[in-house]
């Protein structure tokens, strides 16, 4: 999920830019470009339930460049035009306050954590298996933190180190978050811009989730396997004799998985899959999965034995979690105001396309990856990044008849992947400052993972534009 970025470490004397400056540079940008670029537009049909860009269209207009005022009129007129999303992301961000309010998802976890404790062939492999879960379903990140000290309790209980019992946690979460097949906040806002069915292509989606979860399993499990046979060799050896990455049972300290708690997680998940149903049956989008994650949370609430304030103030803090990837959105789509206010989208758009002309298709999709991880980079919010490439991006497909679903992957993995090793990520950083594990030891350790993961997606990205999936 996106949060408030307050976990970030810096190198001394450097601050890098905040994600909204970065933003209201570009709308700036797009607005000077208004008066420099020509203006132009392709003509639009609509098919099925979809507007498509009608190839070989595209006609020179009258000049529409964008005043001073207006340049800043785009960014309340960007949150007017996102509110559907910015509200579903708060909504959903509020129900889950309440979830977790309960503690119902940190007393299962600690129960399978302390049901492996001391199985060194289960703990690895089970535990990541159940943060990819949370991952792909409910767009896990930042919560990870406040299970890295278990993590670490557990790994260095069994000879391993500080770095396996964070990669547990944070790479089971981030092969979730990659797999995407239930996110609501990456996959489903994706979709929502780009006019397909939320969720769909989840078969897909799911097969590489497999691929993505097995080979980080396998390569924690390697890396746990050489320090327990020679504690020398860890990363963070230095810092475990320092103790700098040592922790005591006592973190493990939150409440008992009791019947009230299971009762929650059954609602959850009856909730998922009443969503699930709703889409692919009765086509809901996100005013009907806004309500019924608002539904599930109220349910989780009483359940769980809280009184109607409390239901309500828990559903306040998790919008206030979310303020930050919601508000975002408003500032993103503030660029592509910009840009069809100056009638140069379509310019845009058709520029791009040329340059993808002489490119087959499974090219054109890794150019699309290239360009997604590079702007994860600077602006790391899965919601923002949406809002800011996919409509770029879901014209691109249609000219160059590549699958929107395709584009969306591209996105998905730009925005998923790279999330672990970047330092402007807020939940990686914030990791790091838990568990007393220096950045650079970190991007060590998991760098040649990163690079398989990428690997694994320009495949994926490859077959899903040869397969056509829609």
């Amino acid at each position: 999920m996106d949060k408030e970025e307050k976990t970030e470490q810096r190198p001394a004397g450097f601050r890098f830019p905040h994600t909204y400056a970065i933003l209201f540079s570009v709308v700036i940008i797009a607005a000077a470009l208004s008066y420099v670029i020509p203006a132009g537009e392709f003509e639009r049909v609509e098919v099925g339930d979809r507007t498509e860009v009608v190839p070989g269209s595209y006609t020179g207009v009258e000049q529409s460049p964008v005043s001073f005022f207006e340049l800043f009129k785009a960014i309340p007129t960007g949150l007017i035009d996102g509110a559907n999303i910015i509200f579903y992301i708060f909504l959903v961000g509020g129900a889950f306050g309440i979830i977790r309010a309960t503690g119902a998802i940190e007393a299962a976890i600690q129960k399978v954590m302390v049901m492996v404790k001391g199985n060194e062939r289960l703990m690895i492999p089970v535990i990541m298996l159940v943060f990819s879960i949370l991952g792909f379903t409910t767009g896990m990140a930042e919560e990870a933190i406040i299970f890295v000290p278990i993590g670490i309790v557990l790994a260095t209980a069994l000879g391993y180190d500080a770095m396996v019992g964070t990669a547990m946690v944070t790479l089971g979460a981030a092969s979730g978050f990659i797999g995407g097949m239930l996110n609501p906040f990456t996959v489903g806002i994706a979709q929502e811009i780009a006019e397909l069915t939320i969720f769909s292509g989840w078969q897909f989606r799911g097969v590489v989730y497999f691929f993505v979860l097995g080979i980080a399993i396998l390569y924690v499990m390697h890396y746990a396997k050489k320090v327990k046979r020679k504690p020398e060799s860890s990363l963070v050896y230095e810092e475990a004799q320092k103790g700098h990455v040592n922790f005591t049972d006592d973190v493990m300290n939150f409440d008992e998985l009791k019947k009230r708690h299971i009762m929650i997680l059954i609602t959850f998940a009856a909730g998922i899959i009443i969503n699930i149903y709703g889409i692919f049956q009765h086509g809901w989008f996100l005013t009907e999965l806004s309500a019924n994650f608002f539904v599930i949370g109220l349910i989780a609430g009483l359940v769980g034995g809280m009184k109607i304030n409390d239901i309500f103030d828990a559903f306040i803090d998790g919008m206030k979690l979310v303020v930050y990837g919601a508000i975002i959105v408003g500032f993103a789509r503030a660029i592509v105001v910009v840009l069809e206010s100056g009638v140069i989208i379509d310019s845009v758009i058709n520029g791009m396309s040329s340059v993808l002309d002489f490119l087959p298709p499974s090219i054109t999709a890794l150019g699309m990856l290239v360009m997604q991880v590079v702007i994860n980079f600077f602006i790391p919010s899965g919601s923002g990044q949406a809002m800011t490439t996919m409509p770029i991006m879901t014209p691109i497909a249609d000219l160059q008849e590549i699958p929107r679903q395709v584009a969306v992957l591209a996105y998905q993995y730009g925005d998923a992947i790279t999330n672990t090793i970047i330092p402007t990520s807020a939940s990686l950083m914030g990791v790091l400052a838990v568990s007393g594990i220096p950045y650079i030891k970190w991007v060590r350790f998991v760098w040649k993972l990163t690079l398989m993961w990428l690997i694994i997606a320009a495949a994926a990205l490859v077959a899903a534009t040869m397969l056509g999936i829609s």
